[in-house]
């Protein structure tokens, strides 16, 4: 039996993870700026992580949400004390498309309304109801589309925003606190702030997609929080458990549960909760956010003295490196002269940087010093 033929893959065969750096079977040393889609946030093979992982495994791994499971408590109080949403509600689940489909089911059971505002360019999964308010109409299947009314609006244009929600049949905004695929455009302050007050004034439900952009990547525990906002629902994935699946929805308090509203099998399982705990431990004790903050600006204004070099986009560690030619070729001599990992997006001309949240400046020099080189060489 063969795999189904749907990714393009690297001819590399990587076996061994460390910090910031993965090996081959070679064992070929390579920089991983990318951290599989920005899942790596505390570095490859963390030691807390790994003891904590095994620990677990040697009593149990898994059981279904039937029983009692303090580690899920013990996480959500955790998870409520970093990123200052103390009065929230965590529902546990496996992905970032799970998150999502769950944030929208509640926004419509909240308020009983089905058209959505999601925004050019954006990306929330390819599950059914996600897929239908990502901006990528190829990724549908006829299945899924036409579900429910979406209506794509230009990111940070106020008028537009305003006139749709004033008609009142709006169930929920959804907007990434800095789009990923899209290519590292943000939601400004003031469009953030705007967007929270008229889905107030409209009982529109706010979702801030954090999928990608949460838990320190760019510097605060949220992307959304450099704006004075809290949202309704917080979808989260990605770097939330360093590798193994885990996903979830931070829920405000007004969004009221009962029995058989949402369901899941394997989220929130035992070894999902350790992980999890895992990453809160090490993002608090090695300080990560601040490392995201003080690599994030050093990159930046690095890369803002290389003359190729149009703009740098972001915050963070989460960074776009746009150039005025596609990055195809830039990318691909960067991993194999240079053994260096780094991202695409749906802009052909920017260059993806999301590495481990530890990475520290020696590792960001090496990055600078091949990029200079190798766009010179173009």
């Amino acid at each position: 039996m063969k795999t189904f033929n749907v990714y393009p893959r690297f001819r590399i065969d990587l076996v061994k993870g460390e910090g910031c750096y993965v090996f081959d079977s070679e064992d070929k040393k390579y920089l991983d700026l990318y951290g599989g889609h920005a899942v790596i946030s505390i570095g490859h093979s963390h030691p807390h992580y790994v003891k904590r992982m095994t620990e677990q495994m040697q009593k149990i791994g898994f059981y279904s949400n039937s029983i009692l499971m303090p580690l899920q408590e013990e996480y959500a109080e955790k998870l409520a004390r970093q990123s200052g949403y103390s009065d929230y509600e965590l529902f546990l689940c496996n992905s970032g498309a799970e998150a999502n489909e769950n944030a929208l089911k509640l926004a419509s059971f909240h308020n009983g309304k089905k058209k959505i505002i999601a925004f050019k360019g954006g990306f929330h999964g390819r599950t059914a109801s996600a897929l239908n308010v990502t901006d990528n109409p190829k990724l549908s299947a006829p299945i899924n589309q036409q579900n429910f009314e979406v209506e794509f609006l230009k990111l940070n244009e106020e008028e537009p925003l305003k006139k749709a929600l004033a008609v009142g049949d709006v169930c929920a905004v959804i907007v990434e606190g800095i789009q990923g695929v899209g290519g590292l455009n943000a939601p400004t302050v003031g469009f953030l702030e705007l967007i929270s007050r008229e889905c107030k004034k409209h009982n529109t439900v706010l979702i801030l997609d954090e999928i990608q952009s949460g838990f320190g990547r760019t510097g605060n525990f949220f992307a959304h929080q450099i704006a004075k906002i809290e949202p309704d629902l917080i979808s989260m994935a990605k770097g939330m458990g360093n590798g193994f699946p885990i996903g979830g929805v931070l829920i405000n308090p007004k969004i009221k549960a009962n029995f058989g509203m949402l369901g899941t099998t394997f989220g929130g399982n035992h070894l999902a909760c350790v992980a999890g705990l895992s990453v809160l431990e090490v993002l608090e004790a090695a300080s990560l956010m601040e490392n995201a903050r003080k690599i994030g600006e050093y990159l930046t204004n690095e890369l803002k003295q290389n003359p190729q070099v149009k703009k740098v986009k972001g915050r963070g560690l989460m960074l776009g490196v746009e150039f005025d030619f596609p990055i195809k070729e830039l990318r691909l001599e960067l991993l194999h002269k240079h053994q260096i990992f780094t991202g695409s997006s749906a802009n052909p001309n920017l260059l993806r940087i999301l590495p481990p949240l530890n990475i520290t400046k020696e590792d960001s020099k090496a990055f600078l010093k091949a990029l200079k080189n190798v766009a010179y060489n173009r």
